[in-house]
């Protein structure tokens, strides 16, 4: 018995299996995304502060529920990465035909106008739903499923014209609303998929010609709100009416410019707490890192970013089949156009959109997205050392 025991005590202890799901998921990428999703929570925080506050309401209350959806998000990601993504391609039309159901939803009575988009669902209790964000998940499974599909070389015209025909009808319901961010989203999803797929530069360029037209169309047949247009023209002309058209640019330019190097300080910035940026916790989140947080926080922010990216990128060159390949490849064209306008918007290089930025903003149906597409990504990662 003294020398079992001994045997017992002298045994080290056994590590996780590599070949676990666990031991297998891209680390860098998790860390990047639970790093953005922890600075967003407490940028959220203080920039509805001082507003809860004056309101004598909870000063951590938008931080707690940026919390519970972070959560949420987080558990719908490790459902996502456990369950083959290649068994995904079967119920890809489900996915498709779900999320065009929730669009036609928002366009019924069901739908409310929330900040100038009828884009909503309100389910009570002070929960709603954005199904546009997840028509981007939905249209990047479609895409990929028919692109997938066993051939050599890239895809032939009558492919593409499907892929085409699918996208279209998800980028009209949400023009309908009329959400312009989300369908230039849509647009770009396409764009990549299609390039990484192989598809000719006719294509590409083509379609790059056809959106410029579909958006001049839009402008000329009165398809975008007047408040809409005045973006654009405020984009333009950033000296145009800067208490009106072009005060939420200005005023966030301001914030940013005045963080200098390493910001005021967290909950010390003079623009966040004064209230003088509207939607600080969800569009215009970024200009509280550049204030508070300056431009050290501001770059961090960044750079988990660009991880992210880098990660996404990496995981598309090392998928073992085309259908990974294309998943992870429109996932990283949907985060790294949505965070390029979201941040362009704030510094005035971009017209303000209204989109979100990943991970970071305020907002549980984009939270939910965001993550169930990072699922997808440690999924084909996984898939591809097995």
């Amino acid at each position: 018995m003294s020398g079992y025991g001994a045997a017992v005590r002298s045994a080290p202890l056994r590590e996780p299996r590599r070949d676990s799901t666990l031991g297998r998921l891209d680390l860098l990428l998790a860390l990047a995304v639970l790093g953005l999703v922890g600075l967003g929570s407490v940028l959220v925080w203080s920039a509805t502060r001082q507003r809860q506050l004056d309101a004598g309401l909870d000063p951590q209350a938008f931080f707690k529920r940026h919390l519970i959806n972070a959560v949420i998000g987080l558990v719908i990601a490790a459902v996502v990465t456990l369950v083959d993504y290649r068994s995904l391609q079967a119920y890809a039309p489900l996915v498709y035909l779900g999320s065009c159901a929730g669009l036609v939803a928002v366009l019924s009575p069901l739908g409310s106008t929330i900040n100038g988009a009828h884009s909503w669902i309100v389910l009570g209790g002070g929960f709603q739903v954005q199904p546009s964000e997840f028509a981007k998940v939905a249209l990047v499974v479609g895409m990929a499923m028919l692109l997938a599909e066993s051939r050599d070389g890239p895809p032939p015209a009558r492919d593409v014209l499907l892929v085409l025909a699918l996208a279209a009808v998800p980028v009209a319901l949400v023009l309908l609303q009329p959400d312009l961010g989300t369908v230039l989203v849509l647009v770009f999803i396409v764009l990549g998929v299609l390039a990484i797929s192989g598809a000719s530069a006719a294509w590409i360029g083509g379609l790059l010609v056809a959106g410029a037209v579909v958006c001049a169309g839009a402008v000329q047949l009165g398809v975008l709100d007047a408040y809409q247009l005045d973006r654009f023209a405020a984009f333009a002309d950033p000296t145009l009416d800067p208490r009106g058209v072009g005060y939420n640019t200005n005023q966030a330019r301001i914030a940013i410019g005045s963080g200098g190097l390493t910001g005021k300080g967290l909950f010390q910035g003079t623009q966040t707490n004064g209230r003088f940026i509207p939607e600080q916790q969800t569009d215009f989140v970024f200009t509280v890192a550049g204030e508070e947080l300056g431009l050290v926080g501001a770059s961090a922010l960044i750079g988990l970013l660009g991880v992210v990216l880098w990660r996404g990128l990496r995981i598309a060159a090392r998928a073992t089949d085309l259908f990974g390949r294309l998943l992870a490849a429109g996932v990283v064209a949907w985060f790294a156009f949505q965070g390029f306008v979201n941040i362009g918007m704030t510094l005035g290089i971009m017209p303000v959109t209204g989109l979100p930025l990943p991970f970071v903003s305020y907002g549980g149906s984009a939270m939910f997205a965001n993550l169930c597409a990072v699922g997808l990504l440690q999924n084909v990662h996984v898939r591809s050392r097995e």
